[in-house]
């Protein structure tokens, strides 16, 4: 085992720490919200706490194996573990994209004017967004089901050709395995959930923009949208779908060329997790902005330290 791969591992074990405790906490907090002050939830919160326990297993399935790699664990994974790991990462990681889509639909779809064709929408979301979660557990576990078939542990840590190759596992029938109707329908799925994502954030930053520019018209402080919870949720949502199309096109990108190149780099598979699990990572530290309860603890100590005689009520 080499220094590096022990600095590499430690970057991952701090990643995986600052990820699950970030996205546990947040989903308790959520959950707090739901149990004690039901009068403080709103509609769009089942999806942020389905978002951010898809967060958290996705980043525990993706950096345990990494981390036991990176410092010199042999025979982390059989056979079984490989297909059920992969499998897992592999469909939370699809959830995840789901439900961000869902996600900035849902946002963009409840800032819209009263007069907007959705509006009809509007009053049927809440009653969408279950069976909206378990269609895509479903249809990302239909998608993934060929992972269990094709992969396998590894035994040969000289593999040339193309396939996904990691520490512990790697495709079946290596250099010669045909996945082209495979890869065909991700290209589908994910065309089609992040084009969606892509469009309603672009309707919203043409929402803010307009709203924006009639505020400055009218010249009221009361309508700047600086003090609604609607304008910063929405940017909260956009900030996330910036994020998750960076992270994932250069994830994407590290995958293509990690799964395509004849001489596997050994490192390759843990930068392309720990590049993945950047989005999971950050997004409760974006959420928490917009969390109400989160607001009024804040606001709580910011009078204690100031000496206001304020007293704190949620």
């Amino acid at each position: 085992m080499f220094p590096g791969d022990t600095i590499f591992g430690v970057f991952l074990i701090s990643q995986l720490c600052i990820g699950v405790l970030g996205n546990s906490l947040l989903f308790m907090l959520y959950a707090y919200t739901f149990l004690v002050k039901p009068q403080l939830k709103k509609h769009i919160d089942p999806i942020i706490m389905h978002l951010l326990l898809v967060n958290a297993l996705t980043i525990m399935f993706t950096l345990i194996p990494d981390i036991a790699s990176s410092f010199g664990v042999r025979r982390f994974l059989n056979e079984a573990g490989c297909q059920a790991v992969l499998f897992l990462y592999r469909v939370t990681r699809g959830v995840s994209i789901c439900t961000t889509s869902l996600l900035s639909t849902f946002q963009a779809i409840t800032v819209s004017p009263s007069n907007s064709k959705w509006v009809w929408i509007k009053y049927k979301l809440p009653t969408w967004t279950c069976p909206s979660f378990l269609f895509f557990w479903v249809l990302n576990m239909i998608v993934y089901f060929h992972v269990i078939e094709s992969v396998t542990d590894i035994r040969n840590f000289t593999l040339v050709g193309t396939g996904y190759a990691h520490a512990y596992c790697r495709t079946k029938h290596f250099g010669t395995h045909n996945s082209f109707s495979f890869h065909a329908v991700l290209l589908v799925r994910d065309l089609l959930f992040v084009l969606l994502m892509v469009c309603t954030s672009l309707y919203m930053v043409h929402l803010l923009y307009r709203h924006h520019r009639r505020a400055q018209h009218i010249h009221s402080p009361h309508v700047s949208p600086q003090s609604s919870p609607e304008h910063k949720a929405t940017c909260t949502i956009l900030q996330l779908v910036g994020f998750f199309v960076f992270f994932y096109f250069s994830n994407n990108c590290l995958m293509f060329y990690s799964f395509h190149t004849h001489h596997k780099i050994p490192r390759s598979e843990g930068l392309t997790g720990a590049l993945s699990c950047c989005y999971p990572t950050i997004c409760p530290f974006l959420l928490i902005k917009s969390n109400r309860i989160v607001s009024k603890f804040t606001s709580f100590f910011s009078m204690k330290l100031t000496g206001s005689p304020r007293t704190f009520d949620v």
